[in-house]
């Protein structure tokens, strides 16, 4: 069962340092791009991974082709993937030994939910962070654009 209650949710995000962010877009208006830079100024670091932009620089951090090239081990995998996009990634994470997957609202996988599980990972579906952080007072600094 997914870690959807308040209690995981916020021991989960103050535990967390890197989060990997699969799906990671370079424009602007979409939503993973949104994302990440808010959990940048929440003083996580957010290591973008997208086959697409792979060795590309976007906002501080060198885009990786999967999971496996990042620098460094996440402690959190966030996917920004449709649905039938995410058992590869699932798989990727588990393989790794990554503690956590969160995938993003509308991503539902409820098999790779469960098989991260009884792996051992931490998941969490169905939420963004970018809405649980200050929902659940996690909030770090004021993100309010200037």
């Amino acid at each position: 069962m997914p870690s959807n209650q308040p209690e995981q949710l916020r021991s989960l995000l103050q535990s967390v340092r890197t989060i990997a962010l699969v799906g990671a877009s370079n424009k602007p208006q979409r939503p993973s791009h949104e994302v990440m830079a808010y959990l940048q100024q929440q003083g996580y670091r957010v290591l973008p991974v997208n086959p697409r932009l792979a060795g590309e620089p976007l906002l501080g951090e060198t885009v990786a082709a999967d999971l496996a090239s990042l620098p460094c081990r996440p402690d959190l995998v966030d996917v920004f993937l449709a649905p039938e996009r995410t058992d590869a990634v699932i798989d990727e994470a588990i393989e790794l030994g990554i503690p956590a997957l969160w995938l993003q609202i509308g991503v539902i996988n409820e098999t790779g939910a469960a098989r991260a599980e009884a792996a051992g990972l931490t998941v969490v579906m169905d939420r963004c962070p970018k809405r649980e952080i200050p929902r659940l007072g996690l909030e770090q600094r004021d993100t309010t654009p200037e």
